[in-house]
């Protein structure tokens, strides 16, 4: 089972200064719509940030009233200055877990595009499917594999 005592209760996010703190609570506002804009969504019991920097990539753990079409009832939300996603939490996941699950994600869409094929079978990405879009995307994931899920990697050791 997950230790939330670990993660920060949405809304009582403190960053590493006043200015971090602010984006981080931007983007915990950023992920509730997000998550909220589908249709699907349960009312959110509660939400953590389990991960993040602020203006730059930040994880949270969106926990439901009630189960989502019966099987799931959280969610890891990812916001940032990257595609927007959402994904299931694998048992013993850890924050360091879904940030490499969310950049493999990621990192389908971009191979699907620079081979031209079809979207449907990946993830759905919000961006252009062009190269330039998939470039960008991968040096923003190569910054996340490279920067921050070491850290979240330590910070969950």
């Amino acid at each position: 089972m997950m230790d939330l005592k670990r993660f920060q209760r949405v809304p009582d996010i403190t960053g590493g200064d006043d200015r971090d703190t602010e984006l981080l609570k931007e983007m915990a506002r950023e992920a509730r719509d997000y998550i909220t804009s589908f249709r699907w969504c349960p009312e959110i019991e509660a939400m953590y940030l389990a991960h993040g920097v602020g203006g730059i990539i930040a994880l949270f753990l969106a926990q439901f009233s009630q189960r989502i079409g019966g099987t799931d009832d959280r969610l890891w939300i990812v916001v940032g200055d990257l595609p927007s996603a959402y994904m299931v939490v694998e048992p013993d996941d850890s924050p360091a877990d879904a940030l490499e699950r969310y950049c493999g994600l990621m990192e389908d869409w971009i191979a699907a595009v620079r081979d031209k094929r079809e979207l449907g079978e990946v993830y759905s990405v919000a961006a252009k499917p062009t190269a330039e879009d998939a470039d960008l995307l991968e040096s923003r994931i190569g910054f996340l594999l490279a920067e921050i899920i070491p850290r979240a990697t330590q910070l969950s050791g």
